[in-house]
């Protein structure tokens, strides 16, 4: 078995309050006091722990207040996960504009990436993001149904989808695997990107996973970045 930090297991531990909803968004959690006192350990130990759920974006210090569940707050979801910036800008709004969803199957690399069965039922949404009225990016994003089980339900699909996650099914995307890899652009890409077919673009493969690990969603991003970047911060 793997070794863990006493602080990682006491991470562990209160993860599965926000998992099991014992902790909701927006609440007060206790006292790092209180939670050494319930949990049986030093102070430090808890206070290093929720340092790492802080860090995560799970929980909101707030000075003279205390320590609170994160809320699904538009931007701060939205920045934590869209790393596409104008050059030489500032980190902006994407809009959305949905052009498909239907039921499907997975695919053997979707199956895969999902840990589900080849040919489950997937949803299956392809969308352009837009950024200062240019469209940037082809995104295709699959969901196992079993987790939405009431997805056909929505009239409509919001430009943030993972605070719909929250708030809609209380699935909170705590982290996400990203590669990316220089294509050429489809034919079907190139005319909704108004570039011609053959163009690089940047291809954004994620897997989005929620608060126990489990994967969640798979996205495929197609990007022109002829006025657009990558950003992401390395510490």
């Amino acid at each position: 078995m793997e070794y863990k930090p006493l602080y990682m297991q006491i991470r562990d531990h209160l993860v599965r309050r926000l998992v099991d909803g014992s902790w909701s968004p927006g609440m007060l959690i206790p006292s790092e006091m209180e939670l050494a006192r319930q949990l049986e350990v030093s102070q430090g130990t808890v206070r290093k722990a929720l340092d790492t759920m802080t860090a995560d974006n799970l929980l909101i210090r707030r000075q003279g207040k205390g320590t609170f569940v994160a809320e699904p707050e538009d931007a701060r979801i939205l920045f934590q996960f869209f790393r596409l910036v104008p050059d030489g800008g500032q980190a902006v709004f994407p809009q959305s504009q949905v052009l498909s969803r239907a039921e499907s199957t997975a695919s053997y690399e979707e199956a895969r990436a999902l840990d589900i069965l080849e040919k489950n039922p997937v949803w299956r949404i392809e969308r352009l993001r837009h950024l200062a009225d240019a469209c940037v990016l082809v995104e295709t994003i699959v969901l196992p149904t079993e987790r939405f089980p009431d997805f056909p339900e929505m009239a409509e699909i919001p430009n943030n989808i993972y605070q719909m996650f929250s708030v809609r099914w209380r699935i909170t995307i705590a982290q996400a695997e990203e590669s990316i890899k220089a294509i050429a652009a489809s034919a079907t890409d190139a005319g909704h990107l108004a570039c011609a077919a053959g163009t690089p673009l940047l291809r954004i493969h994620r897997v989005a996973r929620d608060l126990e690990g489990r994967p969640v969603e798979l996205r495929v991003s197609r990007c022109l970045t002829q006025n657009i970047q990558y950003s992401v911060n390395l510490r």
